[in-house]
């Protein structure tokens, strides 16, 4: 695993022998009745693909968040980006996303995408990081009472 410090938050390299704690991350960070979260044989299946990566945040000493994202060509796009609760309001969201934009560059990534729940609280990290709102899919998610939720869509041209 290649790791690089950010006050007191490693980044690593991630692979599919870290699915647990890309679970117990999931558990922790994604509201159920939202249907947002992902199984551990989807998370299985995106990591076994072709470009596909994975970061991890470890701070004081566990998994503390992780982005997972695709690229394809001249184009990314964002899977996953979680952080555990008691980690939030850290810059460790920011870190895994600036971690993901600055490896899609370094892929030849010419714009990166991204899904989000209406309403979800990081929408704000987003559009801090350059995104715009380029449409919206109405009932996407399915929390687990059959409540259905809007997805917004959202990309940015990385220079």
């Amino acid at each position: 695993m290649n790791a690089t410090s950010l006050r007191m938050v490693e980044l690593l390299t991630g692979s599919a022998a870290d699915v647990a704690a890309l679970d117990q991350v999931m558990n922790e960070a994604f509201d159920p009745r939202f249907g947002e979260a992902w199984t551990r044989s989807q998370c299985l299946g995106i990591l076994a693909m072709p470009g596909v990566w994975l970061t991890l945040a470890r701070a004081e000493g566990r998994i503390a968040g992780f982005a997972l994202a695709r690229g394809i060509l001249d184009e990314a796009e964002l899977l996953l980006l979680a952080t555990a609760p008691q980690f939030r309001r850290r810059g460790i969201g920011a870190a895994l996303l600036r971690s993901v934009i600055s490896e899609a560059r370094g892929r030849g990534v010419t714009c990166i995408h991204l899904e989000v729940r209406a309403g979800n609280g990081a929408i704000a990290l987003y559009q801090t990081h350059g995104f715009t709102k380029t449409g919206e899919r109405r009932d996407y998610y399915r929390g687990r009472t059959g409540q259905s939720f809007d997805a917004h869509s959202y990309a940015a041209a990385l220079d």
